[in-house]
């Protein structure tokens, strides 16, 4: 069975919101005399690298990232190229690409992003397009930069319009390396009670052929 990591790694000195927690990592026990074992210890924040927000994220009634049905993040999904010039992506852009889409929609919005550096300037999706998938019956948005939304954002118009929707949302892909098409979608998040957000390692694997 082929699986595609579109996961980033974490790793210290990796590319975070100014602010935010870094991802760092130390030792608790190293393998020496006295000691068989190795172990680490890592702190970061929920939002480090491949991640879903929970509606907590964005909405102070919201669910927490333990409260949402796992079932969402695994099953058909549809990768689709929506780069362009703008700083929104418009449904207009994408709309040719999702004729028999199944519920779960990948977008690679930018060209390859280096990891170890926060990216500005990213592309985002506009919340109409949001709207308008979720018509559509979508039920899990994943995109390729740090956030649906511009970072510079206050209000989230996109991230809004998933919650009015229920809809999930999955940031920080990777997807330079993978070709638009249908896969199959695993990106579970953990299952930290009472937080916003949860690092998931997402997958995908071909459909099998009947």
């Amino acid at each position: 069975m082929e699986l595609i990591d579109i996961s980033p790694p974490l790793r210290v000195g990796m590319g975070v919101f100014p602010g935010d927690t870094a991802y760092q990592v130390s030792q608790t026990f190293v393998i020496g005399p006295g000691c068989p074992v190795n172990v680490g210890s890592i702190a970061m924040s929920t939002h480090c690298g491949a991640h879903a927000d929970a509606p907590l994220h964005y909405d102070a009634q919201g669910a927490s990232v333990d409260q949402l049905e796992l079932g969402d993040f695994i099953g058909p999904a549809r990768v689709i190229d929506a780069r362009g010039a703008g700083a929104l992506c418009q449904f207009e852009e994408i709309a040719s690409a999702l004729d028999g889409a199944p519920p779960r929609l990948l977008f690679r919005l930018m060209d390859r992003l280096d990891p170890m550096l926060w990216p500005t300037g990213f592309r985002a999706l506009a919340a109409e397009a949001i709207e308008q998938l979720a018509a559509r019956g979508t039920r899990l948005i994943g995109v390729d930069v740090p956030s649906v939304d511009p970072e510079t954002s206050k209000e989230l118009p996109s991230h809004m319009a998933c919650n009015r929707h229920d809809i999930r949302i999955v940031e920080n892909l990777m997807l330079a390396d993978v070709a638009p098409g249908d896969y199959e979608l695993i990106a579970l998040p953990l299952k930290l009670q009472g937080l916003d957000a949860a690092p998931v390692r997402a997958v995908l694997r071909r459909p099998s052929k009947p």
